[in-house]
């Protein structure tokens, strides 16, 4: 789609209705630059009556945010606290999560309501190690479905939280699985139910989980999470509704946390293995501190060959990484985001770096081992597939009612495609064989960046290529998501190794519930 024909919004003036937070203390959405834009929409041969937009919720007009002043800061980084393993046999991780509204007090005197595991926020930590059989049962006590995906964990289909198979209100299940030596990684869980993810993880279900080898060159280490999200709070203390331009662009919440926290002091008096979660819904991370260098050691799947040297980190949302930091000098700095440009459709913003925290390095990093693992060569790919992110060509908005919600939530679930397709829970997209090495070229036809994951594997990068300029990777690593810029094409190499459907899609989450999203089987 090309966004200076995407929304006139003299015919779309649900920027009033929906749109109308007003700052207290803090930015205000900067809306002038929605305004005057042609709209156009083409909604194709779909059934529109086939179409569900009930989902699609708007936060009342006269919605104020609460005022950073009054959010708790400052505190020493807690760490996050760990799910109990309730067996006794060795090599078995059993335990219980209930998903249930909760409140937590995130303002001093003001109660949040929000969705729990376990009555935190953020979840449990899990810990296990490769070759454990995890079992655990989740209750729901929400009352919509939902589902716990273990994100990047080589999971059967069955067991992967996918949104065809729902915990419903008062239900519980089971998800029981074994993973696989070679396995330990930095990975997450979250909802991922059909329509509800984005609102679900909003309002608080996310937890971190940890496959850890019984040895590597990095396990003599003292570890630390930093585990990061964003929260949105009314003047009240509670979540609300999304706006317009958080469905279209991606909700960013104005409070970004660290292990739940807004700007805790991190203490390091040692060497330690960080691992670094960006478990927001939409927010793109570029991790500085002006006073050290981060050494990479590890992505999502885990360690990578070689250790790299970088004075920035990049997290695309739903990435991971591990890192050892390198003081230039010891002392306490700031570990900001620096701003990136991800060419959002519909919010201005000031091109400003966010403070997530202060961090106390007593220590110095003169040595540390180059080689982490050994990767086995790669393998000619058997199969190749092309995957097209596209925002829909619009046509014929023009003349809508001002306050036609229905037809302004219609448009919505058929912007974001793969493939020229809206997601269809009953139809399959593509077919994969069982053990095969295949090769994905993801396309970003659009104007806008999307992090591109697929559930059940992980992938290596191959090569980029933008402006007709090929990039090969700059170095091996396991990944299970990756960020497509505009009109940017990148080579991905990977097998799926258990049968079932499994999913492909953007993981900016309002994204992945308006149907920017696919099922793969695999045979």
């Amino acid at each position: 789609m090309n966004r200076r024909q995407f929304l006139q919004f003299n015919a779309l003036t649900l920027a009033s209705a929906s749109l109308g937070y007003a700052a207290s203390g803090m930015s205000e959405h900067n809306m002038k630059n929605m305004m005057n834009m042609p709209m156009t929409h083409n909604m194709g041969a779909m059934n529109m009556g086939d179409i569900d937009t009930s989902f699609i919720q708007f936060a009342p007009d006269n919605t104020r945010l609460l005022n950073r002043k009054v959010f708790l800061s400052g505190e020493n980084l807690a760490p996050l606290k760990l799910l109990e393993n309730e067996s006794k046999e060795k090599n078995f991780f059993r335990a219980s999560i209930i998903i249930a509204e909760s409140e937590k007090e995130f303002v001093k005197g003001k109660k949040t309501l929000c969705f729990t595991y376990n009555g935190l926020v953020p979840g449990p930590k899990i810990e296990v190690y490769e070759g454990d059989t995890v079992e655990i049962l989740v209750k729901n006590k929400l009352k919509e479905a939902t589902t716990i995906h273990w994100h990047g964990l080589p999971v059967s289909p069955e067991q992967d939280g996918n949104p065809h198979d729902p915990i419903l209100p008062n239900r519980e299940r089971i998800y029981r699985f074994k993973l696989p030596e070679n396995s330990a990684g930095t990975y997450w869980y979250h909802p991922h139910p059909h329509y509800l993810t984005s609102k679900q993880v909003a309002r608080g279900l996310a937890g971190v989980f940890v496959v850890k080898a019984k040895k590597d060159v990095l396990s003599h280490l003292k570890e630390q999470d930093l585990m990061i999200s964003d929260l949105r709070l009314d003047e009240k203390a509670q979540i609300p509704e999304n706006t317009l331009s958080d469905w279209v662009d991606g909700r960013e919440g104005e409070f970004v946390l660290i292990n739940g926290q807004f700007q805790p002091q991190i203490i390091c008096n040692e060497i330690q293995r960080i691992r670094i979660y960006n478990c927001c819904a939409a927010r793109y991370l570029n991790l500085r501190i002006q006073g050290a260098e981060f050494i990479l050691v590890g992505t999502d799947g885990g360690l990578l060959e070689q250790a790299q040297t970088l004075k920035e980190i990049y997290l695309n949302p739903a990435s991971r990484v591990e890192v050892l930091i390198k003081p230039t000098q010891k002392g306490k700095f700031k570990l900001e985001s620096l701003y990136y440009n991800r060419n959002k459709m519909l919010t201005k913003e000031s091109q400003n770096s966010l403070v997530l925290a202060d961090i106390s390095l007593q220590y110095t990093l003169n040595e540390f081992p180059q080689t982490l693992r050994k990767f086995e060569p790669l393998k000619p790919p058997k199969a190749f597939k092309e995957i097209i992110m596209s925002e829909a060509n619009m046509v014929a908005m023009q003349g809508l009612n001002d306050n036609n919600e229905k037809e302004i939530k219609t448009a919505l679930v058929s912007m974001f495609q793969l493939n020229g397709k809206s997601f269809d829970i009953k139809r399959t997209d593509l077919y994969s064989k069982l053990n095969e090495v295949e090769e994905w070229v993801i396309i970003n036809d659009s104007d806008m960046d999307h992090p591109f994951h697929i559930h059940g594997t992980q992938f290596e990068l191959i090569s980029s290529k933008l402006n007709g300029i090929v990039t090969k990777a700059p170095f091996r690593s396991l990944r299970d998501t990756i960020n497509v810029r505009p009109n940017e094409e990148v080579r991905l190499r990977m097998v799926q190794n258990f049968k079932g459907i499994r999913m492909y899609h953007c993981h900016i989450l309002e994204h992945e519930d308006l149907g920017m999203m696919g099922s793969l089987e695999v045979q």
